[in-house]
């Protein structure tokens, strides 16, 4: 009987991955190849999750057509789909481009997080803590960069948290993760998702697109899931035009590395800025980058530098790494915040003594 009901109102044979709260990823590579990724980091390989690829094909269908605000095909003339799950969870599966269909899940644990819950979990400590609460106070622009699945849209969560409840937010992503519209602490806020073109081609909407209409929608943050792509110059001007205290991610290997990619996407972006001036919007409008990455003893996902952006020189984007990774990649103090940032973060109740500790927090 249970196995009816998945199939009715369920995930199929999806279900019984997806009620299982430490697993973490799912990887099916043809309905009876299953892998999945614990929340510890154990794998495991599972028993199949449909009979045959064409009914883990409808599987993916029938899930496609109940997600989000409008249906997304999956078929050979639009072989990649990109879904939210009802327990928020993204699903992306693939067909005709592989020999057989292949879905990947992957699971947010935390749909609602605090910088508080962040800490318990070690992905902070109680002196980042403080300091990047009262950066969201202050308003400063942040990106939160790092790997894939390395925790970004749960930081960005986090962050978000420390937004005062009267404020309007508007809320941009490829896919529905963030849930921010669902959180009761952000009561006026507003999601938009980017839409793929329909049969014929049109009515396709990017992010890029709903950047530029959200700064007609009176909000006093803007923050983009993931940027990516020819979003970065109408989030950038964003951020320089009174919308203080926007964030977005970006995918980035360090702290450093997420200004290459930025002057990347913004060569290949339909406004083609050169290098400097590139740089030079960048440095106006981001403050400080924040970096998650694994801590080298334990594996837990962990803050391991953060540097604010100072300005830009030509070529390059000059900044400072204020907190740097100590021997167990954990962020620790660095170089010093400077002097007119630390007074703006103080006017929010900020106490900069945390900044004089300079091993760090994590075991107080």
């Amino acid at each position: 009987m249970t196995s009816v009901l998945d199939e009715i109102f369920g995930m199929g044979g999806l279900q019984p991955l997806l009620a299982n709260e430490d697993i973490e990823n799912i990887n099916v590579n043809g309905c009876d190849h299953v892998f999945v990724r614990y929340s510890d980091g154990r794998r495991a390989q599972m028993p199949p999750v449909a009979a045959s690829d064409d009914e883990l094909i409808d599987l993916v269908r029938s899930l496609a057509a109940r997600a989000g605000v409008e249906e997304r095909r999956f078929d050979r003339g639009s072989p990649g789909v990109n879904v939210e799950l009802p327990d928020g969870s993204r699903l992306f599966a693939v067909m005709a481009v592989t020999g057989r269909p292949s879905v990947s899940i992957r699971r947010h644990r935390f749909s609602q997080v605090t910088l508080a819950r962040l800490r318990q979990l070690g992905t902070i400590d109680a002196g980042l803590e403080a300091v990047l609460g009262a950066l969201v106070r202050a308003r400063f622009n942040m990106l939160i960069v790092g790997g894939t699945a390395i925790g970004k849209t749960t930081m960005l969560r986090g962050l978000a948290s420390a937004i005062p409840s009267h404020e309007r937010l508007i809320t941009i992503e490829d896919n529905f993760e963030l849930g921010l519209d669902r959180d009761p602490q952000h009561p006026d806020t507003v999601a938009l998702q980017a839409r793929e073109p329909n049969v014929e081609g049109e009515g396709a909407i990017s992010q890029a697109d709903l950047v530029r209409w959200a700064l007609r929608m009176s909000p006093d943050r803007v923050i983009v899931g993931e940027v990516r792509g020819s979003e970065l110059i109408p989030m950038a001007n964003a951020m320089t035009q009174g919308n203080d205290g926007s964030m977005a991610t970006v995918h980035a290997s360090d702290s450093r590395g997420a200004f290459t990619k930025l002057a990347t996407y913004a060569a290949q972006s339909p406004e083609r800025l050169g290098l400097e001036a590139t740089n030079l919007l960048i440095a106006s409008a981001v403050h400080f980058v924040i970096h998650l990455a694994e801590a080298r003893d334990d594996k837990t996902r962990v803050v391991s530098s953060i540097r604010e952006v100072v300005g830009a020189d030509d070529k390059q984007i000059v900044s400072n790494e204020v907190y740097r990774p100590d021997p167990t990649g954990r962020a620790v103090p660095g170089v010093p915040v400077r002097t007119e940032t630390v007074e703006r973060l103080t006017e929010v109740g900020f106490d900069p003594d945390v900044l004089e500790r300079p091993e760090g927090w994590w075991n107080p």
